[in-house]
């Protein structure tokens, strides 16, 4: 008999994560939120169907914060069954442009198909338009001291 995962589940270790449904996708975009990437940091490959993202993720499942200050890790988020992909907002022949993600979601369409939608700072936004839901989130490198030495506020 398999049980869910809970938070405490997560300790320390590297997150590998799989999203099939909305639900699962806001547990991706809570760990997601306020990741940095460059748009050389982003790969469209329509032969393989795959949209992929190469983040600098904010911990924020990490306990240990009191200890060892703000972390960020690398991690890879992977957009699979994408029929195309569409931008607003983003100007991709800047190659130093940083984007930050505020979240991800997802709009239903028909018969399992829909739209992947990743919320950018500033108003741009990336939607990916999918035969089926399946995102991953996959941490790759050892976390390391946040540049800005501290969480991201949403504060007022």
């Amino acid at each position: 008999m398999s049980e869910d995962a809970r938070f405490e589940d997560g300790a320390e270790r590297p997150i590998n994560l799989g999203a099939l449904d909305p639900e699962d996708l806001d547990v991706i975009s809570s760990l997601a939120q306020d990741a940095v990437f460059s748009v050389t940091d982003m790969q469209w490959r329509p032969g393989e169907r795959r949209l992929a993202f190469l983040l600098n993720r904010f911990r924020w499942e990490d306990e240990g914060r009191d200890r060892h200050g703000a972390e960020r890790v690398r991690a890879v988020l992977v957009i699979d069954n994408v029929l195309g992909v569409a931008s607003s907002g983003i100007d991709r022949d800047d190659r130093d442009l940083v984007l930050a993600l505020l979240s991800l979601g997802f709009e239903p369409g028909e018969d399992g198909e829909g739209h992947v939608i990743l919320t950018l700072a500033g108003d741009g936004a990336i939607r990916a338009r999918v035969e089926a839901l399946e995102v991953a989130l996959r941490d790759v490198t050892r976390p390391y001291r946040a540049p800005a030495g501290k969480a991201p506020d949403h504060g007022a």
